[in-house]
């Protein structure tokens, strides 16, 4: 059973993973409204692939819920019915949560895609929880912490619709990208406490500077997300062709989120320095420089390069891998077996 539980949450943590790729593609690529609705798009489980479906048509029958677009607003149908020759409103009400009425098939099937995988994604987090019954009398956190990533997730789902609901709002973007976050670290503690930890020479005071490592690249995160508010703001105005546009005259969150990156690497250097002369035993810290390194330059390629998709997408990516291995790093620094002179 307890094998299973494992393997549960490590697909799980994949999956999760998975379902960043897929959102740092759909913000990457401006499809966040390619579905205008949620769960269904619009108006469909199975979204349009062409424009004639999202019109109207004479003598064609209507579900209940299904979406057309009419005179560039969006428009839902009120109940099951065959259309007549001409148009009827009485049959439809307008979309009322935004007032973006436009179909793109690549932003449509994007968004999709990103809402499937998230679908998915809960399969093996439900098995997890179903598995932490089992363990309840090993270890009652499995369950508390099982039951804890399912709220989490559906949490997370209604932010998703949120998002769309508000067209796009750029603080909602990032809080739906801090609780995603949050699963990831809930599900790495998970499998921390369920595996058998090697030994490691224990310094409590290291494990705070891994502590404020993990913090300075929250803060880090939370920056970039406020640099891509800007870039969504300009993106409104300039339109997506226009990359070159993007970051004119940029906020100051701009040079303080490219400055604070040397923070992070000179600290995490530093960690390393440290990690090496204490001879503690930790597993990870090479490959934490390794990412903040892929960060820093996929940062500075999409600045000189006006926003390639791919490096939007690596940026964004690589910036969610290094939390997680920075939390993973942080959990071997807890666990107290041999002792280290102090820093």
């Amino acid at each position: 059973m307890k094998k299973h539980f494992i393997k549960s949450i490590k697909a799980s943590l994949i999956l999760v993973y998975a379902v960043i790729i897929a959102g740092a593609v759909v913000r990457a690529t401006g499809s966040g409204m390619g579905c205008p609705d949620w769960p269904k798009c619009f108006g469909y489980y199975i979204p349009p692939t062409q424009q004639s479906q999202l019109d109207w048509k004479a003598d064609a029958f209507f579900k209940e819920g299904r979406i057309i677009i009419v005179d560039k607003s969006l428009k839902v149908a009120q109940k099951d019915f065959v259309s007549t020759k001409k148009f009827n409103p009485e049959n439809w009400k307008p979309y009322t949560k935004h007032n973006y009425a436009t179909f793109n098939p690549v932003h449509t099937w994007v968004e999709y895609i990103n809402r499937l995988m998230g679908a998915l994604s809960g399969i093996p987090i439900l098995i997890m929880m179903i598995l932490s019954f089992g363990l309840f009398k090993q270890k009652k956190r499995y369950l508390a912490l099982s039951v804890l990533v399912v709220f989490c997730m559906g949490f997370q789902a209604w932010l998703g619709k949120t998002v769309v609901d508000s067209n796009l709002a750029p603080i909602k973007i990032t809080i739906h990208m801090l609780m995603a976050l949050f699963i990831v670290a809930l599900l790495l503690y998970l499998l921390h406490i369920s595996k058998e930890k090697k030994p490691i020479r224990y310094n409590s005071t290291f494990s705070w500077l891994l502590l404020t490592a993990l913090i300075l690249t929250l803060v880090q995160i939370v920056l970039g997300t406020q640099v891509r508010q800007f870039v969504d703001e300009q993106i409104k105005l300039v339109g997506y062709q226009q990359t070159e546009l993007w970051l004119t005259n940029p906020k100051m969150d701009f040079y303080i989120h490219r400055s604070f990156s040397i923070v992070v690497l000179l600290f995490n250097g530093f960690l390393i320095f440290r990690e090496r002369k204490l001879n503690i035993g930790l597993k990870g810290l090479n490959w934490v420089i390794f990412l903040i390194g892929i960060a820093s330059i996929s940062g500075v390629l999409m600045y000189y390069l006006d926003f390639p998709v791919g490096f939007q997408t690596i940026h964004l990516v690589v910036a969610a891998l290094l939390f997680g291995v920075q939390f993973d790093v942080y959990l071997q620094s807890r666990k107290k077996t041999l002792t280290s002179t102090e820093v």
